[in-house]
């Protein structure tokens, strides 16, 4: 039987390029460098042009440390998106992008806290079901009320509750306004709020996790034509067992005025995400979900699917740094959705090498 550290080094979340692919370049002194990348190259096939042709992309960072003292040390981190289906010169449109880029302090128990470009606290519950080979994480989006990574957060975490707790982890948050202009001054800008994060680990591989975010919106969000109120407020819990080389997650959720549709945000979003794994020793490993975001009191529509589709899919792994994946998307938006959303399935596959 896998054992559960050894399933966490061949089993690397999709999205991120650090923690045990990272490399090691400079270890000295208490100072400590990892290099860490990936090069996904990938083909979507659709009848929906938006959803069809190359998707390839590299990423490259660095995470650094630096002891300062016993119980004091100095991190950062920083991680860049290269698209690789761009022609050369391609504007600063290309979808060439800083993900993450922050720097902080580690005080022993009492915990890390940094500022920066960084993960909102409502992904501690979302990255759970966004596991999946191609698609999924659809129920938060970049630079979107502490939903995934945002632009100038503060961020406090604690693990094992300072040292009187095993397993039980809490973290606060706070992001400042950002007040953007052009394309992104409704679906990117966010006033000032806060969020927080409750998880608890057990060593049966049980874990349970709850988070919430309440953040102000700017005039021009509240000048679009769709979500009303001064506040965007997203809440999310999960549960999931991933044990015995069995991966189980679900997650379900609530947003207010922070979901973003055609002509600005859903008064209010309800959204459900599932997804069962297996890892088969030989390194193939099998993947379903079902996810579904159901908007509600829609400004001239009332309720109406935001996403909504069922999962196929499956990684390979060759090695703990390479994998071949393919996924097939049933999308389940009727066709004739109010809100006029691409409904054809949805095929990919690719390949990805990561350090």
């Amino acid at each position: 039987m896998m054992k559960r550290s050894l399933l966490a080094l061949l089993i690397p979340a999709l999205l991120a390029t650090g923690g045990v692919q990272a490399a090691e370049i400079y270890n000295k002194d208490g100072n400590k460098v990892d290099l860490n990348g990936k090069i996904n190259v990938g083909h979507l096939f659709s009848d929906d042009t938006g959803n069809d042709g190359d998707v390839s992309y590299a990423r490259f960072g660095f995470k650094g440390e630096t002891q300062i003292a016993q119980d004091l040390t100095g991190y950062a981190q920083w991680q860049y998106n290269f698209q690789l289906n761009k022609t050369e010169g391609a504007d600063a449109l290309s979808g060439d992008k800083t993900r993450l880029g922050f720097a902080g302090l580690k005080f022993g128990k009492w915990g890390s806290f940094d500022y920066g470009r960084n993960y909102g606290l409502v992904y501690d519950a979302l990255a759970w079901t966004d596991m999946l080979p191609k698609f999924g994480g659809d129920s938060g989006y970049a630079d979107g009320f502490l939903s995934t990574r945002s632009t100038g957060v503060a961020t406090w975490r604690n693990s094992n509750f300072f040292g009187l707790v095993d397993g039980l982890n809490v973290a606060l948050q706070y992001q400042g306004k950002n007040d953007r202009t052009g394309t992104d001054a409704v679906r990117r800008s966010n006033g000032d709020g806060y969020a927080t994060s409750v998880s608890y680990n057990a060593d049966s591989g049980l874990s349970v996790v709850g988070t919430y975010a309440n953040l102000g919106r700017t005039q021009a969000q509240n000048n679009a034509a769709r979500g009303e109120g001064d506040r965007a407020e997203s809440w999310a819990t999960a549960i999931k067992y991933d044990a015995n080389q069995i991966y189980l997650a679900t997650v379900y959720g609530n947003t207010h005025n922070a979901t973003p549709i055609s002509g600005g945000f859903a008064n209010k979003a309800v959204n459900f995400e599932a997804v069962a794994q297996y890892q088969f020793l030989n390194g193939f490993r099998p993947s379903l979900a079902y996810v579904s975001s159901r908007g509600k009191d829609i400004e001239n529509i009332g309720d109406a699917d935001i996403v909504k589709y069922v999962s196929f899919g499956a990684n390979y792994y060759f090695n703990k740094n390479f994998l071949a994946y393919a996924e097939y998307k049933v999308n389940l938006l009727s066709d004739n959705n109010p809100l006029g959303l691409a409904n054809d399935d949805v095929t990919g596959v690719g390949l990805n090498y990561q350090f």
